[in-house]
């Protein structure tokens, strides 16, 4: 039998709160994160989606991005926006995907920043250094 003084207690500081529904465990606001924020999922949630995209259309599943947007029930437009993302340079979408770095912009600037040359891209997102 094991009396009190043998208990061994565990704090661990964390914060549950309700994020889009659904509960979220945050850690105390001493623990460093990356620049202070989380990955957000919407953008790797969109860079995944327009990756599917593209591989459809190059596989010949679809033959169009109207054909996408029919079958995904959603707008042309929408569709050939955010295709764009399947078109980040390599270091961007390693600092996002595999790195986790959190973007300094909005899906929506990403997409702005698809179009640029892959040299130029790199300038604009948030990079931790690379010793």
């Amino acid at each position: 039998m094991t009396g009190s003084r043998d208990t061994i207690r565990v704090v661990i500081p964390l914060t549950i709160r309700k994020r889009n529904g659904r509960p979220k465990i945050l850690p105390p606001e001493d623990a460093g994160m990356a620049s202070g924020r989380a990955q957000d999922p919407h953008v790797l949630r969109a860079i995944a989606r327009a990756w599917s995209w593209r591989r459809k259309l190059e596989a010949g599943e679809y033959s169009t991005i109207e054909d996408i947007a029919a079958a995904e029930r959603i707008s042309h437009r929408f569709v050939s926006r955010m295709m764009r993302l399947a078109y980040l340079s390599p270091d961007v979408l390693e600092d996002l995907l595999i790195k986790r770095v959190p973007p300094a912009l909005s899906i929506l600037k990403l997409v702005d920043l698809a179009g640029r040359p892959w040299a130029e891209q790199l300038e604009f997102v948030v990079r931790p250094s690379r010793e």
